[in-house]
């Protein structure tokens, strides 16, 4: 019901361009049997457009999309709880059919709220005191409303001394019955709402995250210039109905389809190969699971049928499979082909089932199997070991929503083993999915030893394991637990040159120490730890990592992200560092931040971002990421989620406040301390062309600097902000140039027209440092000027510009209440018994899209996807 109101609603809102044609439900693998349940191929919940799962935090089922990324970039999913799909929420949220569709437009079009918690209020150019909203023209009053005791009061809203605001208890309650179409950013629970906010309704004047992330562009701007937009018209006929396909989860079905050929003889990468898959059969594939196994060089072996794991008995006869010599060419269809074979004598349809395919050459027939792939309904993961990367065989991993891993074949930088550990089914409940804690490798020469600790923290433990992996010889290996207890029983696997060990039971809490002496000069020692949740009612910590494309042209940067979380709940303060390796083996190290500046785009957000621009050749790059989090500096952010529909306090009907129920009081301060963890996460492959044989010095200007904020202190504005860098964020700027205006237009559009401040006295900190600066503003040439707007540009030392920041604001005088604010004597009135609200969608038409609802394990999922027509 949600989806087909939704449906014709966003038609209307889009000008009878978008509406949602396909939708498909993922069922989770524990409900009971329908005919009607069909078996999913590529859809799976963590690629997921919409999940249905609990509450970030007990009691707020506030929906809201996960949105790192800048505007006009699409959003992670969407987030609904039981409870509002169940429509158990209507009161507070509105119609969920409306809300879907104010929440796809920050999934599918990259547009943020026109509401702003943080500052519900602003001084406008009218000298009064305004709701933050769009349009302008969506009228309510602005009240105090509180209950207490079976009664409630309500009373004219205060102006606070110190923000020149209203008092932080004042709500703004829009009127039950409006004409104002506009805007379904704002509140399009409203029945007259029936567009997004345009050029000429655009309220400008507001502090709304779309103001400040999207440059005062209104959301249908930032819509229209999308390339859906582009690539469609308005559609004559009304859309039809969308159409539901009901899919649920089945057993994980895996071929691993291993190269053989003889170039995999090379540089010990056969034996890496088999060190990789022996971890990913022993540690990462899920019990349940099936899998089989092909091997290829110029032709294909079927080595197994698919076999299911149930104890180590089917793992162990697995690793006996593997290839133990390399000899012939390299056939990539083939080992495909008899993949699908292999996949084929369990059932005849390919649906939902996965290739793992490795291979370390170049294969110019691959192409021609890439039309059967598509048509499979399997999925392919592609792991690229040395320099070459089959080009086909990564479109392939794109078209069917598989991974691609790149790994030089430098043992210490432990790539292939970090690639099988990512290979977790998408469709497994966490509390099953293997989590690497460590992954770390060293080349060894005058000194023998590599010792270090390993934390494993009270969410993890089940199935602890570790692996040691070397060149030459077997080392000598030492673990002791927290105890100082020390492990024995290494099983020492002299073939492949590796020993694992897996601790029984749960693990012991604590930091376990071990320490690995080599027996060979040099040598090249790995360690890799894994474990699972301790407890399923318990969410374990997880990292995840990605670059925020898969391909990139020299010199346009790119941007690494890594979120952790605690179910869905940001872990901040932790200690986060990204590895990028080239396909020639030269790393780039970075410290990620979530300090909302640079290509961080939300502080305490749990998602730690840095630019990357360090190119060094055209190929493949890998991204590995760490995450550690101290005792006393890694905390549970406690605060609601970001981008979260807008509560409705209540209405205006007949001149007189119907409230809803108050929304759970929760300290947006309140952060919880975490004990010591530790992570390890792939982030992937991407590939980078056109970098020049000789890099230029400088092609990158400072960042923008979007976290700029001014106050008004006597007769001095204080500035602070983020510095950039002179590379974006690394480095350090030459120069700030500051301006103001009188006009936010103007500064926007003529910055360098404005009234400069001088900056004698300012020299640029180091990226990432708080800058603060003060000056006395002087006069404002524009009449009736009512607030001095401010921004600032970054020049480097080859006096490139950065983008204008964002623009701060100051009042030039004490705002007044607004007229209509003023009641007469706080009166007592009942409390309010909330009633029903119903849906008034408008119906009519519009054109595109597909969407897909899936559930995992007591979670529901919704996977939209966009399709468009001309």
């Amino acid at each position: 019901d949600m989806v087909t109101t939704a449906s014709t609603y966003l038609f209307e809102a889009t000008e009878r361009r978008f509406f949602f044609k396909n939708v498909s439900i993922l069922i989770p693998e524990n409900w009971k049997e329908n005919p009607q349940y069909k078996r999913p191929k590529h859809e799976n919940y963590k690629h997921a457009d919409v999940i249905v799962a609990p509450p970030t935090l007990p009691g707020r089922d506030e929906p809201y999309t996960k949105q790192f990324t800048e505007c006009g970039e699409k959003g992670e999913h969407i987030h609904f709880t039981p409870d509002f799909l169940l429509g158990k929420k209507q009161n507070e949220y509105g119609p969920p059919g409306r809300l879907f569709v104010h929440e796809w437009a920050h999934l599918r079009w990259g547009v943020f709220d026109e509401y702003n918690e943080d500052q519900p209020f602003y001084r406008a150019k009218s000298n009064k005191i305004e709701a933050t909203r769009c349009s302008a023209g969506i009228s309510g009053i602005n009240r105090v409303y509180k209950c207490q005791g079976g009664s409630c009061i309500t009373r004219t809203c205060r102006i606070d001394s110190k923000t020149k605001l209203y008092e932080k208890d004042c709500q703004f309650f829009p009127d039950k019955v409006q004409t104002e179409k506009a805007s379904i950013m704002f509140t399009q629970s409203i029945d007259s709402v029936v567009e997004f906010c345009k050029e000429k309704t655009h309220n400008q004047e507001a502090p709304s995250l779309q103001n400040k992330k999207c440059n005062f562009r209104s959301t249908w701007e930032v819509i229209s210039s999308s390339e859906d937009f582009n690539n469609t018209i308005p559609m004559v006929t009304p859309p039809p109905p969308p159409v539901f396909s009901l899919l649920k989860i089945s057993q994980r079905i895996v071929c691993l389809v291993l190269d053989k050929s003889e170039s995999m003889a090379s540089y010990d990468r056969l034996n890496q190969m088999n060190q990789a898959a022996k971890y990913f059969l022993l540690q990462i594939v899920e019990n349940g699971s099936w899998v089989g196994m092909v091997h290829f060089d110029s032709t294909a072996t079927i080595v197994n049928k698919p076999i299911q794991i149930i104890s180590s008995d089917e793992r162990n006869t697995l690793l006996a499979w593997l290839p133990t010599y390399a000899s012939g060419g390299t056939s990539i269809c083939s080992g495909i082909k008899s993949a699908f074979q292999v996949i084929g004598e369990l059932r005849p349809h390919l649906d939902g089932s996965e290739v793992v395919l490795l291979t370390d050459g170049e294969d110019h027939t691959a192409s021609s199997c890439i039309d059967e792939v598509k048509q499979s309904g399997a999925t392919v993961h592609f792991i690229a070991l040395g320099t070459a990367a089959e080009e086909a065989v990564i479109e392939m991993s794109k078209i069917t929503g598989g991974r691609h891993f790149y790994a030089s074949g430098k043992a210490q930088n432990n790539g292939l083993i970090d690639a099988f550990g990512a290979l977790t089914s998408g469709n497994t409940e966490l509390s099953q999915k293997s989590l690497q804690l460590e992954s770390k490798g060293l080349t060894l020469n005058s000194n023998p030893w590599m010792n270090d600790t390993v934390i494993i923290d009270s969410t993890v433990g089940k199935d602890t394991f570790f692996l040691i992996t070397w060149n030459s010889l077997p080392p000598s290996i030492s673990l002791w637990d927290p105890n100082g207890t020390i492990m024995e029983n290494f099983t020492v696997d002299a073939t492949s040159k590796m020993a694992y060990l897996s601790i029984p039971g749960t693990a012991k809490v604590g930091t376990w120490a071990y320490s690995l002496q080599a027996k060979a000069n040099p040598e090249t020692l790995t360690i890799t730890v894994t474990s699972r949740a301790a407890n399923s009612s318990v969410p374990p910590i997880t990292l995840n990592a990605k670059m925020n494309k898969d391909i990139n042209s020299f010199p346009s940067p790119m941007i690494v992200y890594a979120e952790i979380l605690q179910g869905f709940v940001p872990v901040l303060g932790a200690n986060v560092t990204a590895v990028i390796e080239s396909q020639s083996g030269h790393t780039e190290v970075l410290e990620l931040l979530d300090n909302g500046a640079g290509a961080d785009s939300f502080k305490n957000d749990g998602v730690y971002s840095r630019y990357f621009t360090a190119y060094t050749e055209n190929g493949s790059y890998s991204l590995k990421v760490w995450a550690h989090g101290g005792a006393n500096t890694a905390r549970l952010s406690l605060q609601p989620p970001l981008n979260r529909a807008a509560y409705i306090p209540g209405w205006v009907v007949n001149g007189e406040i119907e409230a809803n129920p108050p929304r759970p009081e929760i300290d947006e301060d309140t952060q919880t301390t975490l004990e010591d963890f530790s992570r390890t996460a792939s982030g992937g492959a991407f590939v980078v062309s056109q970098v020049p044989k000789y890099l230029l010095d400088d092609l990158h200007p400072p960042s923008q600097i979007t976290d700029l904020d001014a106050t008004l202190q006597e007769d001095e504005i204080i500035l602070t902000w983020t510095a950039p860098g002179d590379n974006f964020d690394v480095g350090k700027a030459q120069h700030y140039i500051i301006k103001i205006s009188g006009s936010i237009l103007d500064l926007r559009d003529s910055f360098d027209d404005a009234l400069q401040v001088s900056t004698t006295d300012l020299s640029p900190k180091e990226a990432n440092s708080k800058e603060i600066f003060a000056f006395k503003p002087g006069n404002i040439s524009e009449e009736n000027a009512t607030h001095i707007f401010i921004a600032i540009k970054s020049i480097d030392k080859s006096n490139l510009t950065s983008k204008v920041s964002n623009i701060a604001q100051v009042a030039l005088f004490t705002p007044q209440a607004n007229p209509d604010d003023t009641y007469p004597t706080p009166t007592p009135t009942p409390t309010p018994t909330p009633t029903p609200t119903t849906d008034k969608s408008h119906n009519s038409g519009v054109n595109i899209s597909t969407l897909v609802l899936s559930v995992i394990g007591s979670i529901v999922i919704v996977n939209i996807i966009l399709s468009t027509t001309i």
